[in-house]
């Protein structure tokens, strides 16, 4: 395998496979889940660091979590997310092109993610599976980050184009198996942020700090409307419009304790803002 260190984002060949803090990219090759002739490091070339509303997204979530200068609730996702170690090497941008944590797509199941043509988790063990859009893929969105992006309404720039955070995710279908809209050399650059009134992140999870979210929920205020977005109950970021929205999710026989959990997080994160 061949390794670059561009100098412009227009050195990047196409077809290749970019890496930055390497947290994702790594263990996926070393598990062969991931295969490329040319592996690029473009920590050289993504912008890093905050300036105003605007955060470059090679900036580390380690970063990010001491910023007083950003909303609440996208400080305490980065702080939830993982381990120090690896908040000090976790990208913006690469948190939120995280692949699933479904064991059945990690150990590499012709599950309909890998081009197969059934969910393995929807009749084997799914205990940390999806309870929202779940009929095709069953797998739950892992990133706590790209919840509160979701939530704060966050934007992207990429070198290609402007879009909403919540545009950069698709539901897979039968026709296409990917979960993001990102094209072949897109690369993420920028995160900008609205300005915010008030928002607030809570998460559960399996050890007391530094595991995916069981149910990770993000409430903001911006200009009198409250966002509410959900990590871990769907196959992407999820957002839902109040509390009453949780009555019409679809779990499967073991996922149904998400529910009432996530209930009472919402509960809380809409109270905490008065």
């Amino acid at each position: 395998m061949e390794l670059l260190r561009p100098s412009s984002v227009s050195e990047i060949p196409s077809n290749s496979l970019l890496l930055a803090g390497g947290t994702e990219v790594v263990p996926l090759l070393q598990d062969g889940l991931l295969s490329a002739a040319t592996l690029v490091d473009v920590r050289g070339v993504v912008p890093r660091g905050v300036s105003g509303n605007v955060i470059g997204a090679g900036t580390t979530l380690g970063e990010l979590e001491v910023q007083p200068g950003i909303p609440d609730a996208l400080r305490e996702a980065c702080r939830l997310a993982a381990s120090p170690q690896l908040r000090n090497m976790s990208s913006l941008g690469g948190n939120l092109l995280q692949a699933t944590r479904c064991w059945y797509w990690r150990l590499d199941y012709p599950c309909r993610l890998h081009g197969g043509d059934r969910c393995h988790a929807r009749e084997g063990e799914h205990r940390e599976h999806a309870i929202f859009a779940n009929d095709f893929c069953a797998s739950a969105h892992p990133s706590d980050i790209a919840a509160a992006l979701v939530a704060l309404g966050a934007r992207l720039r990429t070198n290609r184009r402007e879009l909403a955070v919540e545009e950069l995710y698709r539901l897979p279908d039968e026709s296409d198996r990917r979960t993001t809209t990102l094209e072949d050399g897109e690369l993420i650059l920028e995160v900008e942020l609205p300005a915010v009134d008030a928002s607030v992140y809570l998460k559960a999870m399996n050890r007391k700090r530094w595991s995916f979210p069981q149910v990770g929920v993000a409430v903001a205020r911006i200009g009198g409307e409250t966002r509410i977005a959900l990590a871990g109950v769907a196959p992407i970021p999820w957002r839902i419009d109040g509390i009453e929205a949780l009555d019409t999710a679809t779990p499967l026989p073991r996922t149904e304790w998400k529910l009432p959990l996530a209930r009472a997080l919402v509960n809380r994160a809409l109270a905490s803002l008065g």
